[in-house]
């Protein structure tokens, strides 16, 4: 049985904020194969948590730097 944890990518980036509008936040938003997705903007790697039965960290990456911000898998 698949859980959460077992689809969780965990990720370094320089999104230090962020609102509903902003082109990160409705690609994430938008994509099809992301369950859930959040941003900790308190911490100082701006740790960005996905969860997707399907893609992959590099998919993830490419995803995030096509909105113009740095990431990378931790």
């Amino acid at each position: 049985m698949d859980t959460i944890s077992d689809h969780l990518l965990i990720f370094k980036t320089d999104i230090d904020s962020f609102c509903t509008n902003c082109q990160v936040h409705k690609a994430l938003n938008d994509h099809p194969s992301i369950w859930e997705w959040s941003i900790d903007t308190q911490d100082e790697d701006c740790v960005l948590r996905v969860v997707s039965p399907s893609l992959t960290p590099k998919m993830v990456i490419s995803l995030v730097n096509a909105c113009g911000h740095k990431c990378a898998e931790l």
